[in-house]
């Protein structure tokens, strides 16, 4: 068995919502039936997030284990669990060449300096 990639830092709250957002319109590219996650489904993953970067998997089974299987598909193949809703999984891993990245995450906002706080108002009494 091969050694899994090394798990990538954690996606922000604002790139998970911008990633499922992009992956609406996607159709699921692998299903996983009732054999679950063998090695040739890990390797059509391992395809599938290089190919594509952003991709949504169907679980045809395992209704009490959809969290347990998304968690051990992101984590086998080096990807970011974006979002799951009902029997769809949104993994995202981006493509190590970056002149063949085609998602940009949004930037995190710049913090507010200190200087601009608002003031309290006064106490009266």
């Amino acid at each position: 068995m091969t050694t899994p990639p090394p798990l990538p830092p954690p996606l922000r709250g604002a790139e998970r919502r911008y990633l499922r957002s992009q992956a609406h319109h996607l159709q699921p590219v692998v299903v996983i039936g009732k054999q679950g996650l063998s090695e040739a489904v890990l390797g059509a993953l391992d395809q599938a997030l290089t190919a594509h970067e952003l991709i949504k998997v169907r679980l045809a089974d395992f209704k009490d284990q959809r969290k347990a299987l998304s968690q051990e598909m992101a984590e086998a193949t080096g990807s970011h669990l974006a979002g799951q809703i009902g029997h769809v999984v949104i993994l995202y891993r981006r493509h190590p060449d970056p002149k063949e990245r085609r998602i940009r995450l949004p930037r995190p906002a710049p913090e507010a300096p200190e200087s601009r706080a608002v003031p309290e108002a006064p106490e009266v009494g």
